[in-house]
């Protein structure tokens, strides 16, 4: 039997969406179902996609971004466009935990909206609160979101250290 657990992966450090998805897979390999929402994330090969609907119906993968370019190189009206679009995509995955469509919600990129001002920590907390008690929630991103900290069960931060600063 799961119960309620919330899990930040956050830091500049690569290894934060791979470790989510692999808690998801973890927990699909057991019949749980998993839903992932990526937020501005980089545009990945049609091979990416491919794979992750050989995952359904155990694992789900949305996005709600509709330009291929990247968000800080669109125009300020297509900005405004794909910020529609990824409020859509952030009331989708409220709907999804407070049905409990899923028993893991994987928000990858999520806490990253909160430097470009597209979601607020309210919008954060307001996802946090709507977890029920047999879901577990997964949030990545490069920003730490510690006001989220107290409201969470573990935050991992990721840090990439290369070799000449790393004490031998």
């Amino acid at each position: 039997m799961s119960k309620r657990y919330i899990h930040i992966f956050c830091g500049t450090g690569v290894g934060k969406t791979a470790a989510a998805l692999g808690k998801g897979i973890r927990k699909a390999s057991v019949g749980k179902s998993v839903v992932l929402i990526q937020f501005l994330k980089e545009r990945q090969s049609g091979e990416s996609i491919d794979f992750f609907k050989r995952l359904e119906p155990e694992m789900r993968l949305f996005r709600f971004e509709k330009f291929p370019e990247n968000y800080e190189n669109l125009t300020e009206r297509e900005k405004e466009d794909e910020i529609q679009n990824i409020k859509n995509g952030l009331n989708f995955a409220k709907k999804v935990l407070v049905t409990e469509e899923c028993d893991v919600l994987i928000l990858d990129e999520i806490l990253g909206l909160t430097d470009k001002g597209i979601v607020t920590m309210e919008e954060l907390r307001g996802l946090i609160d709507a977890v029920g008690e047999e879901t577990e929630l997964y949030l990545t991103g490069t920003s730490r979101c510690e006001e989220l900290w107290s409201s969470v069960d573990e935050v991992t931060e990721l840090k990439t250290c290369y070799k000449e600063e790393m004490e031998v």
